[in-house]
């Protein structure tokens, strides 16, 4: 799990070891932050009519620089 979790949120994950959290809490920290964050670059987002449009467990607490990643994979879409 904590492996496909940084696939999606390596810098996340990267930095929360780097603080000397544990690869149990690391996990707990960034799970849910990973399923969204993979949904947003998949594009399941994309073509959204408007905000209402977006299912409950579509936004989750996230960091500008994760925004900014998701920012720029839809803008080269």
């Amino acid at each position: 799990h904590c492996l496909a979790v940084r696939a999606v949120c390596q810098r996340e994950i990267d930095c929360d070891r780097g603080n000397g959290y544990s690869w149990k809490i690391t996990l707990l920290r960034n799970y849910w932050k990973s399923k969204v964050k993979q949904e947003w670059l998949s594009g399941k987002y994309s073509n959204i009519p408007s905000q209402f449009s977006l299912p409950e467990k579509s936004m989750y607490p996230m960091d500008v620089n994760t925004w900014g990643e998701i920012l720029e994979v839809e803008l080269e879409r």
